[in-house]
C-alpha cells in the first residue's frame, strides 16, 4: 500500500482594475508543522534570494539607500524600486516608489505584501501586488493590444514566478514533493490578465 502525496492548493487572482492598476495575489495554507516559525522577513528574504536564482541572476534584488531595487543584471537600471520595507498587521509591505517597468506618473502608487498569517488550518502564506501602474499598459486607458501584451509577458512570469516560489518554498519547509492545484479565487473585482 502507497502513501497518498498531499496536496499543496494555490489561491490565485490577477486582475487589472477600473483605474488600470494591476492587483494580484497568490497563497497557500501550509501545514502548521512546517511554517510554525515562519515570520513575514523570512519570506521576503526567501522570495528575494529565489527571483535572483530563477531568473539565473538577470534579475538582481538590491539593497539601496532608499530602500530596495530589482536591478537588472549588476547594472545601475532598476526595473522595480521599492521603499523600506514596513511591518502592517502580519504582512511586511514594500511600496513601489519607481522604476523602468513602472508608469512614470504612477511612481508613488503599488505595494508588495509578504504575509505570514495563522490560521486553525496552518499557516497562510501570501504575495499580493496591489495598484501597480506596469510600464507596459501605458496609461490609465490602456489599448487592447497593450492589454494583451502585458498579459502575455508581465502578468505570465509574474503569477508563473510567484506560483513556483510558493511551490518551491513548501517543498523546502516539509522536506517532501506535494500534488500542486492552483485555485482561481476572486478577491477584488477587475478584467482577468
Amino acid at each position: 500500500m502507497t502513501a497518498e502525496i498531499p496536496t499543496q492548493e494555490i489561491a490565485c487572482q490577477q486582475v487589472l482594475v477600473d483605474d488600470a492598476s494591476v492587483f494580484s495575489i497568490q497563497w497557500s495554507i501550509f501545514p502548521p508543522g512546517i511554517a510554525t516559525e515562519l515570520t513575514p522577513e523570512m519570506l521576503l528574504s526567501r522570495y528575494l534570494a529565489y527571483i535572483r536564482r530563477c531568473t539565473a541572476t538577470i534579475i538582481r534584488p538590491c539593497p539601496a539607500p532608499t530602500g530596495m531595487e530589482f536591478r537588472l543584471f549588476g547594472s545601475a537600471i532598476s526595473l522595480i524600486s521599492f521603499l523600506p520595507a514596513v511591518m502592517e498587521g502580519d504582512c511586511l509591505v514594500l511600496r513601489i516608489r519607481g522604476g523602468l517597468l513602472v508608469q512614470p506618473r504612477q511612481c508613488d502608487r503599488g505595494e508588495m505584501r509578504f504575509g505570514v498569517a495563522p490560521l486553525p488550518e496552518g499557516v497562510r502564506v501570501s504575495l499580493q501586488l496591489s495598484d501597480y501602474c506596469p510600464l507596459l499598459l501605458g496609461s490609465s486607458s490602456p489599448s487592447v493590444v497593450r492589454r494583451w501584451l502585458y498579459s502575455l509577458t508581465q502578468a505570465f512570469i509574474h503569477r508563473l514566478v510567484t506560483v513556483r516560489f510558493l511551490v518551491m518554498f513548501c517543498r523546502e519547509l516539509s522536506g517532501s514533493a506535494r500534488l500542486v492545484k492552483v485555485v482561481p479565487v476572486r478577491i477584488r473585482e477587475g478584467r482577468p490578465v
